[in-house]
């Protein structure tokens, strides 16, 4: 069993490449990008998202994420990317890693938003994939969980299409436009990935 971190990078050269989507964690210049594509998603994401503060797309707001993000992939506790097209590099959306759990769990916690102009194109499918590589391939983790709304049926399918097995329903499991809300909870085995280690550069 791996009880300690294997991978020793830092977020500033954590450039993850799939075949046509790459994913590396947000800097300063993405916040234009990042306000105009969840702007233009907002009644898109908005069901299925915490009920966005009133300053979520202002410029000070990303950068004090970008803070609390540098920090918590310091102290190896989460793990934030942007999702980019490789052609033309066109921002699609994000995915995390949070709540890392060391120790005899070895795990962590998956979210992840696409924008709508990018949605069902299969994008997210492969962001995830590379992301998976990340988590146990470099950060050695056992477990990924996930968890969503049960009336959210693309993300149920993108899940399982990734490999995930659903596990279980957790009542009022987060708050999620204000409400504590049920999900279904979902995870994936460092021996049940099938995908191989992403590419760095």
């Amino acid at each position: 069993m791996r009880l300690f971190r294997s991978f020793n990078g830092t977020s500033a050269n954590a450039k993850l490449e799939g075949e046509s989507v790459y994913v590396r964690p947000p800097v300063e210049r993405d916040w234009s990008d990042y306000a105009e594509l969840r702007a233009a998603s907002r009644r898109f994401l908005e069901p299925w998202e915490p009920t966005w503060p009133s300053d979520a797309l202002m410029r000070d707001a990303f950068v004090r994420r970008l803070r609390r993000y540098a920090n918590d992939w310091r102290d190896d506790l989460a793990y934030n990317f942007l999702l980019f097209h490789v052609e033309g590099d066109a921002l699609l959306g994000g995915i995390s890693l949070s709540n890392v759990r060391r120790g005899v769990a070895q795990a962590g916690s998956l979210g992840y938003w696409i924008g709508e102009p990018y949605a069902r194109r299969g994008h997210m499918t492969e962001g995830l994939r590379v992301l998976l590589g990340f988590a146990f391939h470099q950060l050695g983790l056992h477990r990924v969980e996930a968890a969503c709304l049960p009336a959210n049926e693309a993300s149920q399918r993108l899940l399982l299409r990734c490999g995930f097995q659903r596990e279980g329903y957790a009542h009022k499991f987060l708050k999620i436009r204000g409400e504590w809300q049920d999900h279904l909870l979902f995870a994936l085995l460092a021996e049940q990935f099938s995908g191989g280690a992403p590419q760095s550069s």
